[in-house]
């Protein structure tokens, strides 16, 4: 875990060694005023000496100076190094996210991802700096504190060493008591994010139920149990202070107890009895910093292990040895596969799936929800793995392509699609970076999407709101359409895209692939029989299984389920009957 974040320091590594150096150079020099001081009582103010006063003085000042200012470098490039790793962090995180195949993204919630970008980090951010620095400084201070007491008066110095073994064993205690809070902690931050995530993403949905109270419920109840995670946490490490405090006070009592009795005894002097009152103030303070730091690490160390699983989680799909790196045509082939989200799965969510199309096919695809039809064309583009059997594209088995390479050749317009914020423009481009404008203006038409953007007053650098929020559901499948359209794929799938798109529409954009694209292979995922029913053939999925495969004839002569699914529809039933074709 170490080793993998210390990974991410990079570019920073200088100003992580400068910072440690600094503080143990400004903790020599202020080591150094308490001994001064003492020369200045003992040798000056006692015996008059006004020129060693003034000497020893200057000196003080010429040290206390270079202290303040390691210190100020100190905390500059602490400053440099915690917040670079920090950023250094969150670039690898993301980069690694990118990488991720679907069933990695499973694992991880949204908000999960998102505290771990922010919260987490920010918590490392915070002890990276801390251990740069207090943990440099503290353990150097109590060290070279408790060296200078030995040298004055080892009697009197035992009593610190005593204090400081006591308090180390009870930090000790408090630190293992609370870690099990700390760890709990950041699962509740990831519930509270998918709260508030999920409360702002359905915000139209919220509002339209008038269910504001009872989102505001959830959302106090997932604070109130961060609330008294992290109370709990506290209450027992709040317990350092006033032990710490008694620890200090009662070091001060000792010494200056027995400290007045040899300084009449003539064993101690008063500088001497100065200087050591100073160096228990030291020595205390830094264990008191050094708790601090520990209870920072405390906290940090679910952040690091959190961090830590995303930066190692490995993509399930990764490209073999000598990848190829051109798809040859837009046939498909399913060879006796079966799948599963998960490997430990009972029952898979397709089953011993057999199917041959050619390229430039026009595949129409049907089937109740939960017949496993978005899976199925999923395979198509290896954004899952099989769990048995193969998947062939262009003669090549899937696994065998280069992942971007075959990605490429094939675009998939889903029924939730995404746009982002900028221009039309932009987000058409996401296609190909390079289209020009009139290309895009092609697609456009082909996917009937030009019809609504020249009536915009600023038509394609018209501005869409993030998520595609200013643009009704039939103009956002519509544009997302011509982006798949853009890439110019061997194969294009459309996952019901068609949806919130009105029949007529729904026709012109069917014929424009008819005319436009032949030699593409064409999925189109589809509730309404009419939107299929001119395909070269049609797929029926049930329950993850192919029900039957073939025209639109010969399935309305062979399949119940097309054939009563049709009749529905004619009678104005609507979309595919959940009874029949689905789960």
């Amino acid at each position: 875990m170490v080793k993998t974040l210390l990974g991410q320091v990079k570019e920073f590594k200088r100003e992580s060694v400068l910072t440690p150096i600094y503080m143990i150079l400004e903790v020599i020099l202020e080591t150094m005023i308490p001994l001064l001081m003492a020369s200045i009582i003992d040798e000056g103010v006692e015996k008059g000496n006004i020129r060693h006063i003034m000497i020893v003085g200057g000196v003080m000042v010429v040290v206390a100076a270079a202290g303040l200012l390691a210190g100020l470098m100190g905390g500059i490039y602490g400053a440099k190094a915690s917040t670079g790793f920090a950023r250094n962090l969150r670039e690898a995180m993301f980069e690694n996210i990118q990488t991720f195949s679907f069933a990695n993204i499973d694992k991880y919630s949204t908000a999960g991802l998102i505290t771990r970008l922010t919260t987490d980090v920010s918590n490392i951010q915070n002890a990276y700096q801390m251990i740069l620095r207090m943990c440099m400084r503290a353990p150097a201070s109590m060290i070279c504190a408790m060296v200078m007491a030995f040298m004055i008066n080892a009697r009197l110095a035992s009593i610190y060493l005593v204090a400081v073994i006591l308090l180390g064993i009870f930090l000790m205690v408090i630190i293992s008591r609370a870690t099990k809070y700390f760890n709990s902690v950041f699962e509740k931050y990831d519930d509270l994010n998918a709260s508030v995530q999920e409360n702002i993403t359905g915000i139209r949905v919220v509002k339209a139920y008038v269910r504001e109270e009872f989102e505001k419920d959830k959302f106090t109840k997932a604070s109130a149990n961060l609330y008294r995670m992290f109370v709990k946490a506290e209450n027992i490490v709040v317990m350092n202070s006033p032990v710490m405090q008694f620890t200090v006070y009662g070091c001060i009592l000792g010494i200056s107890w027995l400290g007045a009795k040899m300084i009449v005894s003539n064993n101690l002097t008063t500088g001497e009895l100065m200087s050591l009152l100073t160096y228990c103030t030291n020595i205390l303070m830094s264990l008191m910093m050094l708790s601090m730091i520990f209870v920072m690490v405390t906290m940090s160390m679910a952040s690091a292990r959190r961090i830590t699983e995303v930066l190692n989680e490995k993509t399930d799909l990764c490209n073999g040895k000598n990848p190829k790196k051109e798809v040859k045509d837009g046939s498909v082939v399913f060879e006796h596969v079966d799948f599963s989200y998960k490997k430990d799965s009972q029952e898979p969510v397709l089953r011993d799936i057999n199917l041959t199309v050619r390229s430039g096919e026009t595949i129409g695809i049907i089937g109740g929800t939960g017949s496993a039809k978005s899976s199925l064309v999923n395979l198509i583009s290896r954004l899952y793995d099989t769990t048995a059997g193969n998947v062939y594209v262009g003669g090549v088995n899937v696994k065998e392509y280069d992942l971007e390479a075959l990605r490429n050749q094939v675009a998939v317009v889903l029924q939730k699609n995404v746009l982002f914020g900028g221009a039309i423009l932009d987000n058409l481009r996401w296609g190909d970076p390079d289209a020009s404008e009139e290309e895009c203006k092609r697609v456009c038409r082909l996917a009937c999407a030009d019809e609504f953007i020249e009536r915009m007053p600023q038509k394609y650098e018209t501005h869409i709101e993030q998520g595609g929020a200013n643009v009704s559901g039939g103009q956002k499948q519509r544009l997302c359409i011509a982006r798949a359209l853009l890439k110019k794929p061997k194969i294009l799938i459309l996952d019901d895209s068609t949806s919130a798109v009105d029949t007529a529409t729904d026709a012109k954009i069917r014929k424009a692939f008819a005319e436009e694209i032949p030699d593409t292979t064409k999925f189109i995922i589809a509730q309404r029989i009419s939107s299929v029913q001119g395909a070269d053939r049609i797929i029926v999925m049930e329950n993850g299984m192919v029900n039957g495969f073939g025209t639109h004839e010969q399935l309305m002569e062979t399949n119940a389920i097309y054939r009563d699914v049709y009749e529905s529809q004619n009678r104005g039933g609507g979309d595919f009957d959940e009874g029949r074709g689905g789960e």
